[in-house]
């Protein structure tokens, strides 16, 4: 594509669940740890790191000839373009082992999805366990969250509006939302994406408009493996 001043030509990312773990780019032309527990592995096994570097760098030559390729034979070859390649490996809890691989041109799928072959699924699979062995204690820790809920009145209508703030998670995975009477409640609700904190953990919000007379029949309700139980909270902010 064009060249862009403020976009590197070629990036690899790595990641491990939902942390990325690495970071090579074209015009650091280094593989960067991007975690400690990674940085450990580097100071560990240097071998395994100048084995990751020569791949990156082969890696970026493959792409970058095959971007001229596509580009030269796309019905658009001026402008910005990219290609896109994710490539999984998935250790199962029972011990199984999946790889998949998707190619993709200026955001649209330019190869249907693949399974990786033996050897790349083996050779995968061996660098997730290896990351694995360094990275347990921090990838399956548990950090439960600190649940707020606070309020403001409408000038408009009386009506009151309620956020309920979700904070300081780990896993990512959460289950968080408002019950009337006991029940799910979806009616004039508003969810956010979960997002991530400097600190590796998560945050997440959600907010409902209500009648304050019927107040006392609202409760945020969160679910997280951090928690022993499921946690509610009243709309007074009082944890019940």
């Amino acid at each position: 594509s064009e060249p862009n001043p403020e976009l590197p030509r070629f990036v690899m990312l790595g990641h491990v669940d939902d942390h990325v773990v690495l970071h090579y780019d074209r015009e650091t032309r280094k593989v960067q740890p991007r975690v400690s527990w990674i940085e450990k592995l580097q100071e560990d096994d240097p071998e395994l790191w100048d084995k990751m570097f020569k791949e990156a760098h082969d890696i970026e030559k493959m792409f970058t000839y095959g971007l001229e390729f596509v580009r030269i034979f796309s019905s658009r070859s001026e402008g910005l373009h990219i290609v896109q390649v994710i490539a999984i490996c998935d250790l199962q809890g029972d011990g199984s082992k999946r790889g998949f691989v998707q190619m993709a041109y200026n955001g649209e799928p330019l190869l249907p999805l693949s399974t990786l072959d033996k050897s790349e699924m083996e050779e995968c699979s061996a660098l997730l366990e290896k990351f694995l062995s360094y990275g347990n204690e921090t990838l399956l820790r548990t950090e439960p969250p600190v649940v707020t809920v606070t309020r403001r009145v409408e000038a408009e209508d009386g009506m009151e509006t309620h956020i309920c703030r979700v904070h300081g998670f780990y896993p990512r995975a959460i289950n968080a939302s408002w019950m009337r009477d006991g029940e799910v409640w979806l009616q004039d609700t508003l969810h956010r994406h979960v997002a991530p904190n400097a600190d590796g953990t998560y945050h997440y919000w959600l907010s409902i408009q209500i009648d304050p007379e019927e107040r006392g029949r609202y409760k945020c309700h969160v679910e997280h493996d951090g928690l022993q139980e499921p946690l509610d909270v009243a709309l007074k902010g009082t944890t019940v």
